[in-house]
């Protein structure tokens, strides 16, 4: 048995019971929070804030569970309290006035379980209990899911992961500096060092370095980074097999330009497809905006503003999830339920489907050509629906490990530490002769577009490995390049993440590169445009080009050939809107 902690009283919460026995409140009291102490089953204590109104004396729970410092949520808190719930919002194990040792995720699944069912026992607690929150937030909320608490209802996971692996890695590239800046932020420094130049410490090689060029040792960092395909190291931090077992309504919500977007709508597709219960895969609804991790509900991202209607008020979408399935209200369950609503970029129109990719959208190939000078947005690289009948000459660049292309253009008030994930004007990127181009004719008819898009190269290089880095761009008829969607693969990885198979330099090969999921329309009079390099640094890694792997700092310059020809032709599937 995990005992209660004693609630603490005040005069404030005796004031507020004397006036509930003597008269009929129309108004609710001032919200209380009690600070509480959560003992796991390790005898380790959380710190606890709870807040209620306290004319409620039993209602449902809405739990969050956070390493960013509990007392920053006391707004989102309040709301939920004055909006009939109780909240309860605890300090994850070894951050802030939590006790224990943080290592990120490795406690979360238990000390969720022990929470939920601590608060379960509560008289406060109605019995039904639901969690809330994003990123580290919300992945603990799958941590603690599978791990069957007993009174846990319903979760509201936004931006966030089930497999830590697929959040880190893509095509076999790591997200580097979003690894390395939140470890370092997350680590105790010691107090005698000041921290390196970050801009210096991410071009550091070997990987297994990077901490030493921060400035003191992060070992969860070291692991991470050295350890790039999928094998049992990352087990514990696999949830994926789980999902199908859950029986849990889910509120998945994540933005295009989010670095979670692929496990959170993946997330989503394997509970609404998979789950074993009938009635589950009906209750998941995924929200699908065009945000990047830091502006979820808001209209601008990066440069772009997506229009008023991009906005969404997220705390009402959540306190209408948990009306609906924590306090069952009756008018929250009649209210219409589309499981998918996804935001169009270019048009900026919301539209609902039942199922992502939406149906009504096919498969369609854009083919990429040029006379073998595509470098560079000036050169003769261009975009067909036709395919080409006749050899054309393949486009080439060097990829130097050195002098990586990086994410998004570099500027005085953007450095390369702080590439973005979100929509920039990509010229200054193109003007670069190490990027190949190419750009359709400008369009007669709008394209609309919904679904995952892909990348299938024929492909060869002159290293035992190489990276090939593909966005997709919308240019406006004033020139400015809005990437849309990207995505990366690490050559020796394109036939398995767990058995890697070096390139045979000059020979051609196919792969093909995720760039995610999106929905856009690209209007009459702009082009639709691809870029291909050999880096997006240091949103990813770069490759060495020599295959040694992340205890190995030797480079090797590698020249990256993209063919279109018959039988090694070079395409864009894009799922359009069918007519």
């Amino acid at each position: 048995m995990i005992p209660q902690a004693p609630r603490p009283t005040n005069h404030r919460t005796a004031l507020a019971l004397a006036l509930c026995a003597t008269t009929a409140l129309t108004a609710h009291a001032e919200v209380q929070m009690d600070p509480l102490k959560v003992p796991m089953r390790d005898g380790i204590h959380l710190a606890t804030d709870l807040y209620r109104d306290d004319t409620v004396q039993k209602a449902p729970v809405v739990l969050m569970r956070t390493p960013y410092d509990r007392t920053k949520a006391k707004g989102t808190a309040e709301k939920f309290a004055k909006a009939g719930y109780i909240a309860v919002i605890q300090d994850c194990r070894g951050t802030r006035a939590s006790e224990g040792v943080m290592a990120p995720y490795n406690n979360e699944g238990q000390d969720g379980y022990d929470t939920i069912e601590w608060i379960s026992r509560q008289p406060w607690c109605s019995g039904r209990v639901g969690m809330m929150g994003g990123s580290y937030v919300g992945a603990v909320q799958w941590q603690a899911a599978v791990e069957h608490p007993p009174g846990l209802a319903t979760i509201a996971p936004q931006a966030t992961w089930s497999s830590f692996y697929r959040n880190l890695y893509l095509g076999g590239a790591v997200r580097l500096s979003l690894i390395a800046g939140w470890i370092a932020g997350n680590t105790a420094k010691p107090a005698d060092i000041k921290p390196g130049d970050m801009n210096v410490a991410l071009m550091r090689l070997p990987l297994s370095d990077v901490d030493q060029a921060i400035g003191w040792p992060m070992p969860w960092l070291d692991a991470f980074l050295t350890h790039p395909e999928p094998n049992g190291f990352w087990t514990r931090f696999d949830l994926t097999p789980h999902l199908p077992n859950l029986t849990l309504p889910a509120l998945h919500v994540v933005g295009y330009y989010d670095f979670f977007s692929r496990e959170s709508v993946d997330n989503f597709m394997v509970m609404q497809k998979q789950a074993r219960d009938p009635k589950v895969r009906q209750q998941q609804r995924l929200i699908l905006g065009p945000w990047d991790h830091g502006s979820v509900g808001k209209t601008k991202v990066a440069e772009v503003d997506f229009g008023p209607d991009a906005a969404v008020d997220t705390m009402a979408l959540q306190l209408d999830w948990f009306d609906r399935h924590l306090k069952q209200d009756p008018a929250a369950l009649a209210k219409p339920f589309p499981p998918v609503r996804y935001f169009s970029m270019g048009d900026n129109v919301w539209h609902d489907a039942q199922t992502w990719p939406p149906e009504g959208f096919t498969p369609t190939a854009f083919h990429l050509r040029s006379d073998g000078k595509a470098n560079t947005r000036k050169g003769s690289g261009r975009i067909t629906r036709e395919a080409p009948t006749k050899d054309e000459p393949a486009d080439s660049f060097r990829a130097d490990p050195a002098n990586p292309v990086p994410a998004c253009p570099v500027t005085d008030a953007r450095p390369i530490k702080a590439a973005v994930w979100g929509p920039v004007d990509q010229g200054a990127l193109e003007d670069r002769d190490d990027v190949l181009v190419y750009t359709s004719a400008p369009l007669e008819d709008p394209l609309t577009f919904a679904g995952n898009v892909e990348a299938k190269l024929h492909v060869s290089a002159d290293t035992p490995d190489a990276d090939w880095a593909v966005k997709l761009v919308d240019v406006r008829p004033d020139g400015f390049a809005q990437n849309l969607a990207s995505g990366i693969l690490r050559a020796r990885y394109r036939h398995s993440l767990t058995q890697p198979t070096p390139l045979e330099p000059g020979r051609i090969c196919e792969i093909t590169v995720d760039l995610g999921p999106v929905a856009a329309t690209i209007a009459k009079g702009h082009s639709l445009r691809v870029d291909i390099c050999g880096a997006h640094f240091p949103l990813y890694d770069r490759n060495p080009n020599t295959g040694a792997g992340p205890f190995d700092a030797r480079t090797a310059v590698a020249t990256e050939s993209v063919h279109h020809k018959p039988g090694a032709l070079s395409k864009l599937i894009i799922p359009c809107k069918s007519r």
